[in-house]
């Protein structure tokens, strides 16, 4: 299968600028560019589809160029949001800039990655007004999706020339490194298609340049793709541990995971029509979504980071919790509501303490109801003492109610 015909299965194309596109994809060898500006210091799982997009036009033999937009993320991309970002200090924008940089190497090892603050910054204003700004017509940068969505709420000026600052990436990347596409999400189209017009406008008619980009990822149940109850799903294994990484892509609903295992899984059309019969006999073993997270979290933590999910998820399942390691017991339990004390408590007071009780009273009653282990042990005595010499690394005691409520004991706290 030609490398459009498999985007296009996959889900993985929404609109080209220039219908030629597709069969310049299925030749090879284009220099293409994906960015992203640092507003932060990690990207998160909603940046990942984007970036595999990527990686499989590489695999097919096209150049990729990695641009942080250390200098467009002192500006703002106004697209997908409904008032103004806070603007990043020169520092903080660089060291994200360093962060992700780093992030992105692991994705694509052979990509070149480079900041675009590099050439920004040699503009000065009046030979930027007059060399760039020349070319844009202001009707049409008032038409763009992104400008007009903001017009009623406000949007400054500085965010509305944003779109002028990426078209000159467009070109920098068009004129020095013979850079032919620009990709992206979708709600990025009006600020490719600026930057097609910008080199169309500086190079001639006759320049060959084009814009792809994918549909934005959603979820069934109308949530925000990446995001969950305590917030985003980081790509930095200090900000998201690999479990809870691991955790996300396996607590997908079914309908969700398997537009995800078209979308994000590189696993032949074959296999995945394989493992969607397999959901459909069995749903219950959540086939799609145990394959997608192995592989997901292996491409982006390594092999160490999916052993670690999978021993944690295997010991929460077992009960087994001898096997974790300390680094593993803070991601398993990352979240749980902690006890810490310096001294071994009651079993009341703790249930307690973790909010797994909200009175003694109520203490008492799951434990005569044989709803509540100690690790991995369940309990009946409601004068049971907690026994230091128990804990696992000299440390942790771990308490359960039912089937997936926990609360932690920290002695050593």
């Amino acid at each position: 299968m030609r490398l459009s015909e498999e985007l296009k299965h996959r889900g993985l194309i929404y609109d080209v600028s220039d219908p030629e596109l597709l069969n310049a994809l299925d030749e090879g060898n284009l220099t293409f560019y994906l960015g992203a500006d640092p507003t932060g210091d990690s990207l998160h799982v909603g940046h990942l589809s984007t970036y595999l997009v990527a990686k499989r036009l590489a695999e097919a033999g096209h150049h990729p160029i990695l641009v942080i937009g250390g200098g467009t993320g002192l500006i703002g991309d106004p697209s997908g949001k409904s008032k103004e970002r806070n603007l990043l200090t020169l520092e903080a924008s660089l060291k994200n800039a360093e962060a992700l940089s780093a992030q992105v190497k692991k994705l694509l090892p052979g990509a070149t990655v480079v900041n675009n603050y590099d050439w920004l910054k040699t503009y000065s204003m009046i030979p930027f007004l007059r060399d760039v700004g020349k070319h844009f017509n202001l009707n049409q940068m008032l038409a763009k999706d992104t400008v007009k969505r903001r017009l009623e709420t406000g949007i400054s000026f500085t965010e509305f020339t944003y779109q002028i600052i990426q078209s000159l990436d467009f070109l920098v990347l068009y004129q020095n490194h013979h850079c032919q596409l620009q990709i992206g999400g979708q709600d990025q189209w009006g600020n490719i298609t600026a930057g097609l017009e910008l080199i169309r406008k500086v190079e001639g008619n006759e320049a060959q340049a084009y814009g792809m980009v994918f549909p934005l990822v959603t979820k069934s149940d109308g949530t925000k793709f990446g995001k969950t109850a305590d917030g985003a799903i980081w790509l930095d294994g200090e900000k998201t541990s690999p479990y809870a990484f691991y955790q996300y892509w396996l607590n997908l609903a079914d309908e969700d995971s398997l537009v995800m295992l078209d979308r994000f899984s590189f696993k032949s059309l074959d296999e995945i029509a394989a493992i969607k019969h397999a959901m459909k006999e069995t749903p219950h073993l959540r086939h799609a979504q145990k394959a997608i997270a192995e592989e997901l979290t292996e491409l982006v933590h390594g092999k160490a980071g999916v052993d670690s999910a999978l021993s944690i998820t295997e010991a929460l399942f077992e009960g087994d919790f001898a096997v974790l390691s300390e680094a593993d017991f803070k991601a398993a339990f990352d979240g749980v509501k902690a006890f810490k004390t310096k001294k071994a408590p009651s079993l009341m007071d703790a249930l307690i303490e973790t909010e797994l009780a909200p009175s003694k009273s109520q203490a008492r009653t799951l434990i005569k109801q044989n709803a509540i282990a100690v690790n991995g042990v369940k309990v009946t005595d409601d004068a049971m003492m907690i026994d230091p010499n128990q804990a696992y690394h000299g440390r942790y005691i771990i308490l359960k109610k039912g089937k997936k409520a926990y609360g932690l004991i920290d002695i050593k706290a």
